[in-house]
């Protein structure tokens, strides 16, 4: 059974139905240069073409900005997939890209304790 808000892509017994790089047509190179901590959001404007599921589900998380690493936390999806999908949703007009805050340094290291501590959350 798949588990509340999850729709069919995801059982609770068997995990991920469907192989991550189906959801990207076996793509691994996004249009768009990304990097973890790129911000997307929505622009508000109707994509056009197909949109899968998980296309959908990212402008829905997008609505406020966000980095890449978090929508492929959120998706459940390797980042490669993630890039590739929101790449997807730039090129259709559904998301706009800027480059990430440059105001932290990224060998700080509280910065990076935070995000270890953030991870070891997740585990």
């Amino acid at each position: 059974m798949a588990a509340a808000g999850d729709g069919p892509w995801l059982d609770d017994a068997a995990g991920r139905l469907v192989r991550p790089f189906t959801v990207s047509d076996g793509r691994t190179r996004p249009t768009v240069e990304l990097d973890l901590m790129s911000q997307v959001m929505a622009t508000g404007a109707t994509p056009f073409g197909y949109l899968g599921p998980e296309h959908a589900q990212a402008l829905d998380l997008c609505r406020a900005p966000l980095p890449v690493a978090e929508v492929a936390a959120h998706l459940k999806l390797p980042v490669a997939v993630t890039k590739v999908l929101l790449a997807d949703l730039v090129d259709c007009g559904g998301l706009t890209t800027k480059p990430p805050v440059s105001d932290h340094n990224p060998t700080d290291r509280a910065l990076l304790e935070a995000v270890l501590d953030g991870l070891r959350r997740q585990l």
